[in-house]
């Protein structure tokens, strides 16, 4: 028997939800490319990057592509082949982020992480300071880590690179964090920072966002990877094509400048109090669920897990059933562990266009789910959850 005909949830995290206005905002004719409303929806996209991002002085680029595409750009823009890079691990985007700079001639270090807990600043500093050349052009390093679900303290990190004299330039990856949870790139002195559509901020995959602080723009003027698409001088060029490098992408331009309307409509600071409440509520149902051993948390430290994903480990369970339930009986997918948690748990993505009765639905099927399959928990995680979400509105 199955009960998921209806509205089916999509819990993964990203490409996530799209609101029902930025649908219909991509839904009207093609416009000129020269002139007219198209240069208008332009300029608030990209001023409505630098709001969301925290940035009043960086630069805002806007490419038809994914986060690997904002890797290449943030790299191509500001480093020259023979290069050196420290990569911060604790999971796999940070990781594959250092794969891509491989690709283009970049030298590669990673600061061994952990995949159950997030980068330690002190490891960072510790490796700075020994780099008395100053070797090291670039740190890499994710905001939150979709593969782990972890949230690394960016803050923390600008304090240990300034703390070891380094030069470095910060680059961020904020693609499952942006629309999520607090980011400030100005404050945080981060130097490149990027991100893309489809996740907290609310439009269909497609677009990426790259936000060049001045310590960036300075490096861009020697850096000798540049290349025709990705180059940040051209895209600054006089006609308004050049921000695209040739034809803009029109109708998702249309949606993301809906998205960001709803955004501010809510205003950013809502947005991350929603998804703390949000993921809270997640959390309290998985630590009730795991008291009998199955399953848990899989970062470790309750600060270090992200608001926008949770990555839950299963301990002598297959986790396909129970997402084969949620999912071909309630009408909820959730998302599977990837990389060295393949096989291993599973991923609730709470990020973007997500609510209560989302998140407490996606629970209860879960809940129901475990009890169907036999597996071992305790009940009452979604009362727990309830009461987060209840303690937050104010009750007792």
């Amino acid at each position: 028997m199955t009960l998921r005909y209806g509205k089916e949830f999509l819990m993964i995290p990203g490409p996530t939800n799209v609101p029902d206005e930025v649908l219909r905002a991509m839904h009207r004719p093609a416009v000129d490319i020269y002139e007219g409303p198209l240069l208008q929806t332009t300029d608030d996209c990209l001023k409505g990057i630098s709001r969301v991002f925290r940035s009043t002085t960086g630069k805002p680029y806007i490419y038809i592509a994914n986060g690997h595409g904002t890797w290449d750009a943030a790299l191509s823009n500001t480093l020259s082949r023979g290069d050196k890079v420290l990569v911060l691990e604790s999971g796999r985007f940070a990781i594959g982020w250092g794969e891509a700079a491989e690709l283009i001639g970049i030298e590669v270090e990673i600061l061994p992480g952990h995949w159950r807990k997030a980068v330690d600043p002190a490891a960072l500093e510790a490796r700075l300071r020994a780099d008395t050349e100053g070797a090291i052009k670039a740190v890499l390093v994710v905001q939150v880590d979709t593969a782990s679900g972890v949230l690394n303290d960016i803050p923390a990190l600008r304090r240990a690179m300034d703390a070891s004299g380094h030069g470095a330039l910060l680059m961020v990856d904020c693609m499952a964090s942006l629309g999520c949870v607090p980011f400030e790139m100005e404050a945080w002195g981060v130097d490149v920072a990027m991100a893309g559509s489809q996740k907290g901020l609310m439009s269909p995959p497609g677009l990426a966002f790259v936000v060049a602080g001045q310590k960036a723009l300075a490096a861009h003027k020697t850096a000798g990877l540049r290349n025709s698409y990705m180059d940040w001088t051209f895209r600054d060029g006089p006609e308004h094509y050049m921000k695209y490098c040739g034809t803009p992408p029109e109708h998702l331009l249309f949606a993301f400048q809906k998205s960001l309307e709803l955004i501010e409509e809510e205003t950013l600071e809502g947005v991350w109090r929603r998804h703390a409440i949000l993921a809270e509520a997640v959390r309290a149902a998985v630590e009730v669920w795991g008291c009998k051993g199955a399953m848990e948390m899989n970062i470790l430290k309750p600060e270090d897990r992200s608001d926008s994903v949770s990555v839950i480990c299963f301990n002598g369970v297959d986790p396909a059933p129970l997402r084969s339930f949620v999912k071909d009986v309630c009408g909820i997918t959730i998302g599977i562990a990837i990389g060295d948690l393949a096989g291993k748990g599973i991923r609730i993505g709470h990020m973007g266009h997500v609510n209560a009765a989302m998140v407490l639905g996606t629970l209860s099927a879960m809940e129901l789910g475990l009890r169907r399959l036999g597996i071992p928990h305790e009940s009452g995680g979604v009362e727990a959850a309830i009461a987060v979400i209840d303690r937050a509105l104010g009750g007792n």
